[in-house]
């Protein structure tokens, strides 16, 4: 027994392309409008994310939309266009600054906001852009939008009674993975974390199909299938206290998602890094955002507001990661 299949398929998988089509320098950086770091360094983010970018440049999303008023999609389109194609060094994000409001009606501008709920909410806004037309697909057409093509992918939750050994699978859709990093020095461990069997028992029995009564359990999640782009976010922000996690995690240039799948025999599933935001400070509440992204031309640049440097993987590597984004 697997997912169930689609009724619909709304952006088919081999139409994303994840090689840039053109190549070229980095574009311009985003003039900081009053505690903007946040956005700056999540829009370049998304900026630089191959197939995402190909889409927008392709303007196959705005020359169908019909939406009135706001549609993130078009937004976006407009934004990675100015970026890319633009002679200035820096530009002013107003197009996204104006519709604050609308991505996420909690986020203030003037206000810093955490970086990782501005991409959620503006990957969530883009996602119910491309829904606007097609309301009557069912829920498992909904991952088969553009965004989800990219961004997307299925967790497996298996529970395994620890009497009968009977076997329960669900499935669920994530378009980015959130780490605990308080037991782990690397993401390698906090993946393997994420993917050993927790025991379900005392109050948090499971109800067996098979034994028919509340059971001890071990339930693990697994990748299931894996999204073209991986964003992998370390939760700094722990506790209520919104005090920081500042410890150094390590990650890899290179990811094999392989030995946290379901079925772990196979191909290397490899995905490569190149985009690393940051975050500079003590708390979620104050301090500064930037990032560092790998431009088309394959050169790494630091990308801190107006600023747009060129710098290396090696000090890409070294940074106190907040969000990593991986393409396969």
């Amino acid at each position: 027994a697997g997912m169930a299949s689609p009724q619909g398929i709304l952006f088919p998988l081999e139409k994303i392309c994840v090689d840039w089509q053109q190549r070229q320098r980095a574009g311009a950086g985003l003039h900081n409008l009053g505690n903007t770091c946040f956005l700056n360094s999540v829009l370049q983010c998304l900026t630089y994310t191959p197939p995402l970018a190909n889409y927008l440049l392709s303007r196959e999303h705005s020359q169908s939309c019909r939406q009135q008023g706001f549609c993130m999609m078009c937004i976006m389109e407009v934004h990675v266009k100015q970026v890319l194609r633009s002679s200035a060094s820096a530009i002013q994000p107003w197009a996204v600054i104006r519709v604050l409001r609308r991505i996420g009606e909690h986020f203030q501008h003037g206000r810093q906001e955490d970086a990782h709920d501005f991409l959620r909410c503006t990957v969530d806004a883009m996602q119910r852009a491309c829904l606007h037309d097609s309301s009557n697909l069912g829920i498992s057409s909904e991952a088969t939008t553009v965004m989800h093509q990219i961004f997307g992918g299925f967790l497996r939750s298996r529970v395994t009674c620890l009497s009968c050994k009977e076997v329960s699978d669900s499935y669920e859709a994530f378009l980015d993975v959130p780490l605990d990093i308080r037991a782990a020095a690397s993401v390698t461990a906090a993946l393997e974390d994420f993917v050993k069997p927790e025991q379900l028992d005392g109050n948090n029995c499971f109800k067996c199909s098979q034994c028919d009564k509340m059971v001890a359990a071990s339930k693990r999640f697994t990748f299931h299938r894996v999204p073209k782009v991986l964003t992998l976010c370390l939760k700094r922000f722990g506790d209520f206290t919104g005090r920081k996690i500042r410890k150094v995690v390590e990650y890899p240039e290179c990811l094999d998602l392989r030995p946290y799948m379901g079925q772990t025999d196979g191909e290397p599933l490899l995905y490569s890094l190149y985009a690393v935001l940051v975050h500079s400070g003590d708390s979620c509440c104050w301090g500064h955002y930037f990032c560092y992204i790998k431009a088309s031309n394959g050169l790494w640049y630091q990308m801190d507001d107006s600023s747009v440097v060129l710098d290396d993987i090696n000090t890409v590597l070294r940074q106190q990661a907040y969000l990593l984004f991986y393409v396969r």
